[in-house]
Protein backbone atom coordinates (compact mmCIF):
# COMPACT_ATOMS: atom_id res chain seq x y z
CA UNK A 1 0.00 0.00 0.00
CA UNK A 2 1.62 3.58 -1.13
CA UNK A 3 -0.26 4.98 2.38
CA UNK A 4 -0.65 2.57 4.95
CA UNK A 5 -2.99 3.98 7.47
CA UNK A 6 -0.97 5.41 10.45
CA UNK A 7 -2.65 5.08 14.34
CA UNK A 8 -0.81 8.05 15.74
CA UNK A 9 -1.13 6.73 20.26
CA UNK A 10 -0.97 9.35 22.68
CA UNK A 11 -1.17 8.83 26.52
CA UNK A 12 -2.60 11.11 28.68
CA UNK A 13 -3.73 11.06 32.39
CA UNK A 14 -6.19 13.68 31.37
CA UNK A 15 -6.98 16.37 28.06
CA UNK A 16 -5.39 19.09 28.50
CA UNK A 17 -4.13 22.39 27.13
CA UNK A 18 -1.01 20.91 25.30
CA UNK A 19 -3.49 18.70 23.58
CA UNK A 20 -5.56 21.75 22.08
CA UNK A 21 -2.25 22.32 20.68
CA UNK A 22 -0.80 19.34 19.46
CA UNK A 23 -4.30 17.68 17.64
CA UNK A 24 -5.20 20.51 15.54
CA UNK A 25 -1.00 20.41 14.43
CA UNK A 26 -1.67 16.73 14.19
CA UNK A 27 -5.11 17.26 11.97
CA UNK A 28 -2.56 19.35 9.36
CA UNK A 29 -0.23 16.53 8.46
CA UNK A 30 0.61 16.46 4.73
CA UNK A 31 -0.25 12.59 4.91
CA UNK A 32 -3.50 11.10 3.66
CA UNK A 33 -4.26 7.99 5.78
CA UNK A 34 -3.84 8.68 9.81
CA UNK A 35 -6.23 8.40 12.91
CA UNK A 36 -5.53 9.67 16.20
CA UNK A 37 -6.01 7.26 19.22
CA UNK A 38 -6.20 9.74 22.84
CA UNK A 39 -5.80 7.61 25.88
CA UNK A 40 -6.83 9.28 29.19
CA UNK A 41 -7.98 8.10 32.23
CA UNK A 42 -11.04 8.94 32.26
CA UNK A 43 -14.00 9.59 29.38
CA UNK A 44 -14.60 12.81 27.58
CA UNK A 45 -16.91 14.17 24.98
CA UNK A 46 -14.95 15.79 23.38
CA UNK A 47 -14.34 15.10 19.82
CA UNK A 48 -11.67 15.82 17.11
CA UNK A 49 -11.81 15.33 13.88
CA UNK A 50 -10.13 11.59 12.97
CA UNK A 51 -9.58 11.02 16.39
CA UNK A 52 -10.94 8.26 18.90
CA UNK A 53 -10.89 8.77 23.24
CA UNK A 54 -10.61 5.69 24.77
CA UNK A 55 -10.53 5.51 28.42
CA UNK A 56 -8.08 3.28 30.50
CA UNK A 57 -9.09 3.79 33.84
CA UNK A 58 -4.60 4.08 34.26
CA UNK A 59 -1.89 6.68 34.43
CA UNK A 60 0.89 4.13 33.39
CA UNK A 61 2.17 5.18 29.58
CA UNK A 62 3.23 1.87 28.83
CA UNK A 63 -0.30 0.09 29.63
CA UNK A 64 -2.30 3.06 27.80
CA UNK A 65 -0.05 3.25 24.68
CA UNK A 66 0.04 -1.37 24.46
CA UNK A 67 -4.07 -0.60 24.95
CA UNK A 68 -3.83 1.94 21.96
CA UNK A 69 -2.32 -0.54 19.62
CA UNK A 70 -5.08 -2.40 20.88
CA UNK A 71 -7.22 -0.65 19.07
CA UNK A 72 -5.39 0.85 16.18
CA UNK A 73 -6.44 0.13 12.58
CA UNK A 74 -2.93 1.23 11.02
CA UNK A 75 -0.47 -1.43 10.42
CA UNK A 76 1.80 1.48 11.68
CA UNK A 77 1.80 3.00 14.55
CA UNK A 78 3.28 6.38 15.85
CA UNK A 79 3.94 7.00 19.63
CA UNK A 80 3.70 10.85 20.46
CA UNK A 81 3.78 12.39 23.52
CA UNK A 82 1.13 15.12 24.85
CA UNK A 83 3.07 17.84 25.19
CA UNK A 84 4.45 17.26 21.74
CA UNK A 85 2.98 18.03 17.99
CA UNK A 86 4.62 17.33 14.27
CA UNK A 87 6.53 18.79 11.69
CA UNK A 88 3.58 18.86 8.73
CA UNK A 89 5.80 16.58 6.54
CA UNK A 90 6.44 14.16 9.89
CA UNK A 91 4.86 10.70 8.77
CA UNK A 92 5.45 11.20 5.42
CA UNK A 93 9.45 11.49 5.94
CA UNK A 94 9.14 8.70 8.49
CA UNK A 95 6.98 6.03 6.24
CA UNK A 96 9.58 6.60 3.60
CA UNK A 97 11.64 4.49 5.90
CA UNK A 98 9.21 1.70 6.61
CA UNK A 99 8.62 0.96 3.21
CA UNK A 100 12.07 -1.04 3.89
CA UNK A 101 11.51 -4.45 5.05
CA UNK A 102 14.42 -4.59 6.86
CA UNK A 103 13.19 -1.76 8.95
CA UNK A 104 10.66 -2.29 11.86
CA UNK A 105 10.74 1.45 13.70
CA UNK A 106 11.47 4.97 12.43
CA UNK A 107 12.48 7.51 14.95
CA UNK A 108 13.10 10.97 14.85
CA UNK A 109 14.63 14.40 17.20
CA UNK A 110 12.22 15.91 19.69
CA UNK A 111 12.93 19.66 18.89
CA UNK A 112 12.13 22.19 21.25
CA UNK A 113 10.10 24.98 20.11
CA UNK A 114 10.65 28.58 20.19
CA UNK A 115 7.52 29.42 21.70
CA UNK A 116 9.23 27.85 25.36
CA UNK A 117 10.54 29.83 27.63
CA UNK A 118 13.76 30.11 28.36
CA UNK A 119 13.91 27.85 31.03
CA UNK A 120 12.15 25.53 28.88
CA UNK A 121 15.60 25.88 26.44
CA UNK A 122 17.70 25.63 28.42
CA UNK A 123 16.34 22.38 29.33
CA UNK A 124 16.88 21.41 26.00
CA UNK A 125 20.01 22.75 25.10
CA UNK A 126 21.06 21.08 28.06
CA UNK A 127 20.53 17.76 25.63
CA UNK A 128 21.23 18.71 22.53
CA UNK A 129 24.73 20.61 22.90
CA UNK A 130 27.83 18.63 22.32
CA UNK A 131 28.99 17.99 26.31
CA UNK A 132 25.50 17.99 27.48
CA UNK A 133 23.77 15.56 24.93
CA UNK A 134 26.58 14.17 23.35
CA UNK A 135 26.01 11.43 21.24
CA UNK A 136 22.47 11.26 22.09
CA UNK A 137 21.89 14.74 20.83
CA UNK A 138 20.45 13.40 18.00
CA UNK A 139 17.37 12.52 19.81
CA UNK A 140 16.70 16.36 20.81
CA UNK A 141 18.22 18.26 17.53
CA UNK A 142 18.22 17.55 13.70
CA UNK A 143 21.58 16.56 13.24
CA UNK A 144 23.54 14.07 11.61
CA UNK A 145 22.82 11.82 8.55
CA UNK A 146 20.31 8.76 8.93
CA UNK A 147 21.30 6.16 10.44
CA UNK A 148 20.16 2.26 12.33
CA UNK A 149 20.48 3.07 15.88
CA UNK A 150 19.63 0.44 18.71
CA UNK A 151 17.20 2.49 20.70
CA UNK A 152 14.42 5.71 20.45
CA UNK A 153 12.66 7.86 22.82
CA UNK A 154 8.81 7.19 22.44
CA UNK A 155 8.26 10.84 21.97
CA UNK A 156 8.88 10.43 18.58
CA UNK A 157 8.58 6.51 17.56
CA UNK A 158 6.97 4.73 14.84
CA UNK A 159 6.90 0.82 14.24
CA UNK A 160 5.20 -1.54 12.58
CA UNK A 161 2.19 -2.84 14.36
CA UNK A 162 3.33 -6.34 13.75
CA UNK A 163 6.80 -6.27 14.88
CA UNK A 164 5.14 -4.22 18.04
CA UNK A 165 2.65 -7.27 18.90
CA UNK A 166 5.80 -9.76 18.31
CA UNK A 167 7.46 -8.26 21.25
CA UNK A 168 4.43 -8.19 23.57
CA UNK A 169 4.97 -4.35 23.55
CA UNK A 170 5.32 -2.07 26.36
CA UNK A 171 6.74 -3.45 29.77
CA UNK A 172 4.60 -1.30 32.13
CA UNK A 173 7.18 -1.80 35.15
CA UNK A 174 9.19 0.86 33.68
CA UNK A 175 8.69 4.52 33.28
CA UNK A 176 10.73 5.91 31.78
CA UNK A 177 12.73 3.72 30.31
CA UNK A 178 9.76 1.05 28.45
CA UNK A 179 10.67 2.49 25.14
CA UNK A 180 14.64 1.31 25.63
CA UNK A 181 13.03 -2.30 26.07
CA UNK A 182 10.78 -1.89 23.46
CA UNK A 183 13.34 -1.09 20.91
CA UNK A 184 15.79 -3.87 22.29
CA UNK A 185 13.09 -6.30 22.01
CA UNK A 186 12.49 -5.01 18.23
CA UNK A 187 15.83 -5.22 17.09
CA UNK A 188 14.78 -9.39 17.41
CA UNK A 189 12.41 -8.50 14.07
CA UNK A 190 14.48 -5.96 12.36
CA UNK A 191 16.38 -2.61 12.26
CA UNK A 192 15.27 0.88 13.96
CA UNK A 193 16.59 3.91 11.67
CA UNK A 194 17.11 7.49 12.88
CA UNK A 195 15.61 9.92 10.21
CA UNK A 196 16.81 13.67 11.20
CA UNK A 197 14.28 14.90 9.14
CA UNK A 198 11.01 13.37 10.79
CA UNK A 199 10.45 16.07 13.31
CA UNK A 200 8.17 16.59 16.49
CA UNK A 201 8.61 19.31 18.70
CA UNK A 202 8.28 18.85 22.17
CA UNK A 203 8.10 21.33 25.12
CA UNK A 204 10.59 20.54 27.67
CA UNK A 205 10.58 20.69 31.45
CA UNK A 206 9.77 24.45 32.75
CA UNK A 207 12.13 24.54 36.20
CA UNK A 208 15.66 23.12 36.76
CA UNK A 209 13.99 21.25 39.20
CA UNK A 210 11.51 19.54 37.64
CA UNK A 211 14.43 19.00 34.48
CA UNK A 212 16.65 17.03 37.07
CA UNK A 213 13.75 14.66 38.25
CA UNK A 214 13.24 14.10 34.44
CA UNK A 215 16.67 13.12 33.87
CA UNK A 216 17.64 11.57 37.49
CA UNK A 217 15.03 9.16 36.70
CA UNK A 218 16.41 8.31 33.07
CA UNK A 219 19.67 7.86 34.82
CA UNK A 220 18.00 5.47 37.23
CA UNK A 221 16.25 3.46 34.36
CA UNK A 222 19.32 3.19 32.40
CA UNK A 223 21.20 1.88 34.88
CA UNK A 224 19.52 -0.59 35.67
CA UNK A 225 19.30 -1.37 32.48
CA UNK A 226 23.01 -1.84 31.78
CA UNK A 227 23.14 -4.49 34.32
CA UNK A 228 19.63 -6.41 33.40
CA UNK A 229 19.32 -5.27 29.70
CA UNK A 230 22.72 -4.69 28.81
CA UNK A 231 22.48 -5.19 24.98
CA UNK A 232 21.61 -1.10 24.43
CA UNK A 233 22.40 0.17 27.35
CA UNK A 234 25.69 -1.15 29.01
CA UNK A 235 27.80 1.75 27.11
CA UNK A 236 30.56 3.77 27.77
CA UNK A 237 28.29 6.77 26.83
CA UNK A 238 25.48 6.08 29.44
CA UNK A 239 28.84 5.72 32.20
CA UNK A 240 30.51 8.82 31.55
CA UNK A 241 28.31 10.69 33.86
CA UNK A 242 28.60 8.43 36.89
CA UNK A 243 32.61 8.38 36.13
CA UNK A 244 32.61 11.79 36.11
CA UNK A 245 30.73 11.66 39.55
CA UNK A 246 33.19 9.52 40.70
CA UNK A 247 35.83 11.47 39.71
CA UNK A 248 34.20 14.64 41.36
CA UNK A 249 34.19 12.26 44.69
CA UNK A 250 37.80 11.22 44.65
CA UNK A 251 39.12 14.78 43.55
CA UNK A 252 37.00 16.26 46.69
CA UNK A 253 38.92 13.55 48.94
CA UNK A 254 42.05 14.62 48.01
CA UNK A 255 42.06 18.41 47.90
CA UNK A 256 40.56 17.85 51.62
CA UNK A 257 43.16 15.85 53.08
CA UNK A 258 46.14 17.89 50.83
CA UNK A 259 46.21 20.26 53.67
CA UNK A 260 45.49 17.70 56.66
CA UNK A 261 48.33 15.48 55.16
CA UNK A 262 50.15 18.43 54.31
CA UNK A 263 51.11 16.61 51.02
CA UNK A 264 53.13 18.31 48.59
CA UNK A 265 51.73 17.11 45.11
CA UNK A 266 53.41 19.60 42.83
CA UNK A 267 52.26 19.01 39.49
CA UNK A 268 49.90 16.38 40.09
CA UNK A 269 47.61 18.48 41.69
CA UNK A 270 47.35 20.51 38.14
CA UNK A 271 46.84 16.72 36.64
CA UNK A 272 44.28 16.16 38.87
CA UNK A 273 42.67 19.44 38.75
CA UNK A 274 43.14 18.99 34.44
CA UNK A 275 40.07 17.20 33.82
CA UNK A 276 37.29 19.36 35.52
CA UNK A 277 39.30 22.51 34.15
CA UNK A 278 38.53 21.11 30.54
CA UNK A 279 35.08 20.30 31.45
CA UNK A 280 34.11 23.54 32.33
CA UNK A 281 36.13 24.92 29.19
CA UNK A 282 33.48 22.32 27.43
CA UNK A 283 31.11 23.83 28.63
CA UNK A 284 31.75 27.92 28.06
CA UNK A 285 32.23 26.92 24.71
CA UNK A 286 28.91 25.26 24.48
CA UNK A 287 27.12 28.00 26.03
CA UNK A 288 28.65 30.09 22.85
CA UNK A 289 27.30 27.87 20.40
CA UNK A 290 23.68 27.30 22.20
CA UNK A 291 23.23 31.47 22.73
CA UNK A 292 24.33 31.54 19.11
CA UNK A 293 21.56 28.88 17.98
CA UNK A 294 18.96 30.04 19.99
CA UNK A 295 19.67 33.81 19.30
CA UNK A 296 19.69 34.81 23.03
CA UNK A 297 22.59 34.66 25.10
CA UNK A 298 20.35 33.90 28.28
CA UNK A 299 19.67 30.96 26.83
CA UNK A 300 23.03 29.63 27.04
CA UNK A 301 23.85 31.24 30.35
CA UNK A 302 20.89 29.39 32.05
CA UNK A 303 22.23 25.85 30.29
CA UNK A 304 25.27 25.65 32.30
CA UNK A 305 23.30 24.66 35.74
CA UNK A 306 21.35 22.70 33.12
CA UNK A 307 24.50 20.65 32.06
CA UNK A 308 26.63 20.56 35.78
CA UNK A 309 23.18 19.39 37.52
CA UNK A 310 22.14 16.85 34.97
CA UNK A 311 25.32 15.05 34.80
CA UNK A 312 26.16 14.85 38.60
CA UNK A 313 22.44 13.95 39.51
CA UNK A 314 21.94 11.19 36.19
CA UNK A 315 25.61 9.64 37.39
CA UNK A 316 24.08 9.49 40.99
CA UNK A 317 20.98 7.80 39.72
CA UNK A 318 22.57 5.58 37.16
CA UNK A 319 24.39 4.05 39.92
CA UNK A 320 21.36 3.74 42.40
CA UNK A 321 19.73 1.95 39.39
CA UNK A 322 22.37 -0.47 38.48
CA UNK A 323 22.74 -1.69 42.08
CA UNK A 324 19.05 -1.99 42.33
CA UNK A 325 17.42 -5.33 42.05
CA UNK A 326 13.87 -3.81 40.83
CA UNK A 327 13.12 -0.16 40.27
CA UNK A 328 9.20 -1.22 39.56
CA UNK A 329 8.43 0.40 42.68
CA UNK A 330 10.69 3.95 42.22
CA UNK A 331 9.48 7.04 43.13
CA UNK A 332 8.34 8.08 39.56
CA UNK A 333 7.16 5.20 38.68
CA UNK A 334 4.54 5.25 41.56
CA UNK A 335 2.77 8.23 40.05
CA UNK A 336 2.21 6.56 36.75
CA UNK A 337 0.00 3.74 38.61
Amino acid sequence: MKNPLVSIIIPVIELNDYLEESIPEILKLDYPNFEIIVLPNEKSDTKWEKTRIIATKTSNPSTKRNIGVKHANGKIIAFLDDDAYPKKDWLKIAIRKLRDKRIVAVGGPAVTPKSDSILQKASGAMSESFIGGGKARNRFISVGKGEYVDDWPSVNLLVKKEAFIATGGFDKRFWPGEDTKLCRDLLNYGKIYYQPKAIVYHHRRASLVKHLRQNGNYGLHRGHFARHYPENSLKLFYLCPSLFVIYLLILAIFEMLIPILHWNLGLWNYVLLFPLALYLLLIIVDVLVISIRHLNPLVGIATIPYIIGTHIYYGIRFIKGYFSVDISASTHNKKSQ
